[in-house]
């Protein structure tokens, strides 16, 4: 056990840094910690850290877009992103993004255990004990949803691994039972959490618990519509999956006690770097240019903007004048032309949103797209004028209101309200209202091609590929002789999960 150690044990030893010589032993324990609301914040933020490691944030997008028709990677990418890419799956169990997207989420797991098993119990203000305890359980339900969504059936843990013997759990017997403890676990946080005043970065309130398990039922309704392998045999009906998503989903859109998150009609505005508490951001990674590691401030800028010149360039903020400047980059999320020529004309996603030019100080083009010394235009969702050399603030967006919105389309159906929400997303991108008067069936569909370009380039659309049966179908995928949609249903568990726990089996 010295030499390998499994995400489960891991995740004890980072929780408190102990040896694995014999066993993981311990958590602070209720004798020394658990005492005080200090205690249990510092704990609750605690489980939050883990996602903004590296190697977890960028696989938000290697895992939910590099592998699709959205992106490419640069030529020289490491190998594990080169056989994400191109679906290389005799390699999927020992490929590192993977094995340390698993890793981080049982991280983050047993960090929410540890807050679940103690905090309900201390004798602390009763409204931040809800808070501290929801936010628990919805980042326990976040990462099991992630897994799902990944990897199916994963092993479950519901209380914190301390020894060994505790990271030896088996696979639940379903997909019913998988995505069960994933429901629970949602309805919970949605149950002890508040609506916050106003968004705050890197957090998660009631709004996120609701969205998120409207994001499930959504999930599961169209994946077993769809007919996706596994899915269809689920024990779920259709219909009561979509009105769950709709009733959920509405708590965030159409609720008149959810006064925090709405639409920003300023395109560009969703999108600045310093304003990460804006209405859209109801759950956002917290990272900041200060920080003194990566992780603590981020350099999710520099994996979209090409390499130019080595030096600051200058951007057009949407159709005025004004120029930000941006370090250049190292073109590892490289926007495929296809995808990119496949926008709406006048799609302002498209013409503020993805670069094709770059400027000097004075407004001047020093690069361009085709031709002009871009070698891609480039996604500039994630820029920091106020960059400190490769620190900016940069953060994911893990989840937006329009999202919310979206759902709540989607689930619904053509009623005037959804149709209200679709046609609110297009007009701000500059487009027309959706076709009027589609079956529920088209309507669906208009939905969820507009998720492709509402939220292209966050680490989506994979996932919306994968539920509705056409992930097998791109390009990037048939491109690599791929044509049965089992085989890429679901990624293998890492080896080293495998190889260490008898219990699993795939």
């Amino acid at each position: 056990m010295k030499n390998k150690i499994s995400a489960f044990a891991l995740a004890a030893v980072l929780f408190t840094g102990c040896s694995l010589d014999e066993y993981p032993y311990g958590f602070y324990s209720e004798r020394n910690y658990y005492k005080t609301e200090a205690d249990a914040q510092s704990a609750t933020m605690y489980i939050y850290d883990a996602i903004n490691y590296i190697e977890y944030s960028r696989a938000i997008v290697f895992l939910g877009g590099m592998n699709t028709d959205e992106l490419n990677p640069k030529g020289d990418a490491t190998q594990s992103t080169k056989d994400l890419d191109s679906w290389s799956q005799n390699n999927f169990r020992s490929n590192v993004t993977m094995g340390n997207f698993f890793k981080y989420s049982y991280i983050t797991i047993n960090r929410a255990n540890a807050v679940i098993k103690n905090v309900p119990g201390m004798s602390i203000d009763e409204g931040l004990r809800n808070r501290f305890t929801g936010e628990a359980y919805f980042m326990r339900g976040y990462s099991y949803f992630n897994l799902a969504r990944n990897f199916g059936r994963v092993p479950i843990h519901l209380d914190v691994v301390q020894t060994l013997d505790d990271t030896q759990a088996g696979l639940p017997a379903s997909l019913d039972e998988m995505w069960g403890y994933i429901i629970e676990d949602f309805k919970k946080a949605a149950e002890l959490l508040p609506y916050y005043a106003k968004p705050e970065t890197g957090r998660v309130d009631r709004a996120a618990a609701e969205g998120f398990l409207a994001k499930t039922y959504l999930y599961l309704a169209s994946a077993k519509e769809y007919g996706v392998p596994q899915y269809k045999d689920m024990s779920l009906n259709v219909d009561d999956y979509y009105a769950k998503a709709a009733e959920a989903a509405g708590k965030v859109v159409d609720n008149p006690a959810q006064t925090t998150y709405h639409f920003d009609d300023d395109l560009m505005h969703i999108y600045d770097v310093n304003y990460p508490d804006g209405p859209e951001h109801i759950f956002i990674m917290s990272m900041d240019r200060t920080g003194e590691s990566e992780g603590q401030y981020s350099k999710i800028s520099k994996m979209y903007i090409p390499y130019i010149s080595g030096g600051t360039v200058y951007l057009k903020q949407g159709d005025t004048d004004v120029m930000i400047p941006s370090h250049d980059g190292w073109s590892e999320y490289q926007t495929n032309i296809d995808f990119y020529n496949s926008y709406e004309t006048g799609d302002l996603r498209k013409d503020w949103l993805i670069c094709k030019e770059v400027y000097d100080a004075s407004g001047a083009v020093t690069a361009s797209y085709p031709g002009g010394g871009l070698s891609y235009p480039f996604c500039r969702k994630f820029i920091d004028p106020g960059f400190n050399g490769d620190k900016t603030s940069t953060k994911p967006y893990l989840f937006r209101y329009s999202d919310a919105a979206l759902i709540y389309a989607e689930a619904a159906g053509p009623t005037d309200k959804a149709y209200a929400l679709v046609n609110h997303i297009r007009n701000r991108a500059g487009l027309g209202d959706l076709t009027p008067g589609l079956s529920k069936a088209d309507f669906r569909k208009a939905v969820i091609k507009e998720r492709v370009y509402e939220l292209a380039f966050e680490g989506n659309i994979t996932y919306d590929l994968r539920r509705t049966g056409l992930l097998h179908t791109v390009a990037a995928v048939v491109g690599q002789g791929i044509t049965n949609e089992e085989d890429i249903l679901f990624y293998p568990i890492p080896s080293i999960e495998t190889d260490l726990n008898p219990n699993i089996q795939q």
